[in-house]
C-alpha cells in the first residue's frame, strides 16, 4: 500500500516509516522540521517538507494519492500549548482538519490518528482509565488532540470515512528529542550521561504510563487492516513513579548523583494510566516490552549517540 505518513521525521513517525517500508510499504512523509530531523528519515521514504496547515498539502496529496494516512504530526507539549493555545490550535486543530478535508476530496480510505491518553481524560477519576472514561483534559495540548476525534467520528457519519484512534500513553525510546520539554526518559538520560542532574517535579510519586515505542509502532502497523472504526488506548496499564524512571536509568546508566526536586508544572496529570482490554480484545494488540527492558533498550541508544558525538 501506499501510506503518508505526517510527522514521519519526529521521534514515534520515523519508527513507523521504518517499519512501514521493511513491511514493503510504499511511504511518503510530510513533515515540516519544527521539532522533527532529517536524520531519522528513512532513505527508501519520499519526503516533502511542508506544514499541514500550508496550501501546498493539497498538491502533495493530489499527487501522491496515498490509500491510507497515518497522522502523527502535531505540537506535542503540554507546557507550550498554555503558553500558546493558538498555535496549539494552529497546529493540531487547523492542520488536522486540513489534512482531513483533503483526504475526503480526493478519496483517502482510511486515516490512523495519533491521540493522547495521556493527556485526554484529566485527573482521572478511576484507574486505569479506559476509553468510556470522562473526557476532562487539564491542558491545552489534550482539547485539541481530543477535537480532532470529533471531526474523524463525524466524517465517518456523512462521508463514509474510516479511523482508528489511537490514544497513547507516555511513549519513549530511540530518536526521541532530549532537549525538549516533553519526554523525561530522553531527557534524564541525557542529563545523566553529561553529567547534569535531572529535574523531577514534585516529590517524585507523580505517575505516568510508560510505553515503549516498538510497541506503539506494532499498534499502528495492526490499525492499517483494521476494518472496523475504533478508539483505542495504546499503554502498558502500569503506574509508575517519577521517581522509578530517575532510579531505573540512574542504575541502567551508573549515574550517583540525586535529582533535583521541583513544583509540579501547571496543566500536568499528576495520575495517569490506561486500561488496554479493548485493544487486546479488537487488535489482537497488547505491550510486550517491560519497563526495566525498554530503558535498557533506550539507554544503549543515547549511550551510543553519546560515543559518536564525542568522535565528532
Amino acid at each position: 500500500m501506499k501510506i503518508l505518513v505526517t510527522g514521519g521525521a519526529g521521534f514515534i513517525g520515523s519508527n513507523l516509516v521504518d517499519a512501514l517500508i521493511k513491511d514493503g510499504h510504499e511511504v511518503v512523509v510530510v513533515d515540516n522540521l519544527s521539532t522533527g530531523f532529517k536524520r531519522n528519515l528513512n532513505p527508501k521514504a519520499k519526503f516533502y517538507q511542508a506544514d499541514l496547515c500550508d496550501k501546498a498539502l493539497a498538491s502533495i496529496l493530489e499527487k501522491e494519492k496515498p490509500e491510507i494516512v497515518n497522522h502523527h504530526a502535531a505540537q506535542i507539549d503540554v507546557r507550550k500549548s498554555g503558553e500558546d493555545p493558538i498555535a496549539d490550535a494552529s497546529a493540531n486543530i487547523l492542520g488536522s482538519l486540513n489534512l482531513i478535508s483533503n483526504c475526503l476530496r480526493l478519496g483517502v480510505k482510511r486515516i490512523v490518528y495519533a491521540s493522547t491518553g495521556g493527556a485526554i481524560y484529566g485527573d482521572p477519576q478511576y484507574l486505569p482509565a479506559d476509553e468510556n472514561h470522562p473526557i476532562n483534559p487539564v491542558s491545552q495540548y489534550g482539547v485539541s488532540k481530543h477535537t480532532v476525534e470529533h471531526y474523524l467520528h463525524l466524517y465517518s457519519i456523512t462521508d463514509g470515512l474510516e479511523y482508528v484512534i489511537l490514544r497513547y500513553a507516555n511513549v519513549y525510546g530511540p530518536r526521541q528529542n532530549p532537549f525538549g520539554e516533553a519526554g523525561v526518559v530522553a531527557i534524564f538520560a541525557v542529563q545523566m550521561l553529561t553529567g547534569k542532574r535531572p529535574t523531577i517535579f514534585g516529590p517524585g510519586d507523580k505517575t505516568r504510563d510508560y510505553t515503549h515505542v516498538a510497541d506503539v509502532v506494532r499498534a499502528n502497523i495492526i490499525a492499517l487492516k483494521h476494518k472496523k472504526n475504533g478508539i483505542y488506548n495504546i499503554g502498558t496499564g502500569v503506574e509508575t513513579k517519577d521517581q522509578q524512571i530517575f532510579d531505573t536509568l540512574a542504575s541502567v546508566l551508573g549515574y550517583k548523583e540525586k535529582p533535583i526536586y521541583a513544583p509540579v508544572r501547571k496543566g500536568e496529570v499528576y495520575r495517569i494510566c490506561l486500561d488496554c482490554k479493548k485493544a487486546k480484545k479488537e487488535l489482537g494488540w497488547s505491550a510486550r516490552l517491560s519497563l526495566q527492558e525498554g530503558m535498557a533498550q533506550t539507554a544503549e541508544y543515547y549511550k551510543k549517540l553519546a560515543r559518536d558525538s564525542q568522535k565528532k
